[in-house]
C-alpha cells in the first residue's frame, strides 16, 4: 500500500476506468526509464473544468514536441476529464494527465510500433485561503539548471524537484530562477513583476513553461487597465520591484512578498496584485 494515497479512487489507463490500487504501468515504461514523456493539469471548480481548452492545447503542443502519437482526439481528452471529476464527486479538484511513449525494450532512440502509455487521475486541491493571499510567499533566488526545452510540459522534471527541494532546505515557500542573469520562473510556476504600475514577465520561448495563466494574465491585465509587457528581465529588477507575483493552476495567482530575506516593496500584496486577484476570482465564479 502506498502511504496517504486512496487506492480506492478512480483513474483512467489505456482506455478502461480503474481502481488507482489496480492500475499497473510495466517497469520497462519508457517514462519510468527515461521520463520520455508530458503531461498536463486541468484544475476544476464546483465540478467545472477551468481553462480545459488551453490545457489541452498545451498537452497536445507537448506530445507533438517530443513526436508521441497519440489516438486520443481533444473530444476524448475532454470526456476522460469530465468524466473523472463527475465520478469523483471531488467538486474543487484537478485532473493530472499523463503520457509516455511507451512500452519497449530499453534503447535510447524512439522505438517502432508500440503504444503511448497514458495515465490520467483526479485528486482534491485546496485553493489558496485568505490568510496566505494577505501573507503572500517568500522567496528566494536561485541559478536555473534545468534543460534548454522549459516550454515542453516534460514529465522529466528532476531540475524543478531540485529546485523545489532548494526552496525546502531554506525555509521559503518557492525559489526565483535566473539564467545568465535574467528571470525564467519559479520551481513550478510563472513569475510576475510590476515595476512602477506595469506588470512584466519573461518572454514566451524555450526558456519558460507557457502556464495557462500566462495567458489569463495578459487578459486580466488588460481588462483591468494595467500595461503589461513580456520582456527580457533582470536580477536586478526583480530586486527592485514593486510587487512580485507567482502563478499556476492549483496556486491561482498569489503575491510573493519576501525576496531573499527582504521584503518586496512595503512586505505587503501590492494594489496591482489586488486588481489582477479580484478579477482572477470573477473568472472562476463565472464558470
Amino acid at each position: 500500500m502506498i502511504p496517504n494515497v486512496d487506492n480506492d479512487s478512480l483513474v483512467y489507463l489505456n482506455g478502461d476506468f480503474v481502481r488507482l490500487g489496480d492500475a499497473k504501468v510495466s517497469v520497462l515504461d519508457r517514462g519510468f526509464i527515461f521520463g520520455d514523456g508530458v503531461y498536463d493539469v486541468v484544475p476544476a471548480y464546483r465540478g467545472k473544468p477551468f481553462r480545459m481548452e488551453a490545457h489541452l492545447a498545451r498537452l497536445e503542443r507537448s506530445l507533438a514536441a517530443i513526436g508521441i502519437q497519440c489516438d486520443l482526439q481533444r473530444a476524448d481528452w475532454e470526456r476522460i476529464v469530465l468524466e473523472l471529476i463527475e465520478r469523483s464527486r471531488l467538486g474543487t479538484c484537478f485532473v493530472y494527465l499523463h503520457v509516455t511513449r511507451g512500452v519497449a525494450k530499453r534503447d535510447h532512440g524512439f522505438p517502432e510500433g508500440i503504444a503511448p502509455t497514458v495515465f490520467c487521475m483526479v485528486a482534491p486541491f485546496t485553493p489558496p485561503d485568505a490568510a496566505l493571499r494577505e501573507r503572500g510567499l517568500s522567496t528566494i533566488g536561485k541559478t536555473d539548471e534545468r534543460w534548454l526545452h522549459c516550454d515542453i510540459k516534460s514529465i522529466s522534471l528532476l531540475g524543478n524537484v531540485m529546485a523545489r527541494q532548494a526552496a525546502v532546505e531554506a525555509g521559503v515557500d518557492d525559489v526565483i530562477q535566473f539564467r545568465n542573469g535574467h528571470l525564467t520562473e519559479g520551481s513550478a510556476a510563472n513569475i510576475w513583476v510590476v515595476r512602477n504600475g506595469v506588470l512584466l514577465a519573461p518572454p514566451r520561448g524555450k526558456l519558460i513553461l507557457e502556464g495557462v495563466r500566462y495567458g489569463l494574465m495578459e487578459e486580466l491585465a488588460e481588462r483591468c487597465g494595467i500595461p503589461f509587457e513580456a520582456r527580457p528581465i533582470t536580477e536586478a529588477e526583480v530586486l527592485a520591484a514593486d510587487e512580485l507575483m507567482l502563478t499556476s493552476a492549483t496556486k491561482e495567482v498569489l503575491p510573493i512578498t519576501r525576496y531573499n530575506g527582504q521584503p518586496v516593496g512595503d512586505g505587503k500584496p501590492g494594489p496591482v496584485y489586488a486588481r489582477l486577484r479580484e478579477a482572477y476570482d470573477a473568472v472562476i465564479a463565472a464558470l
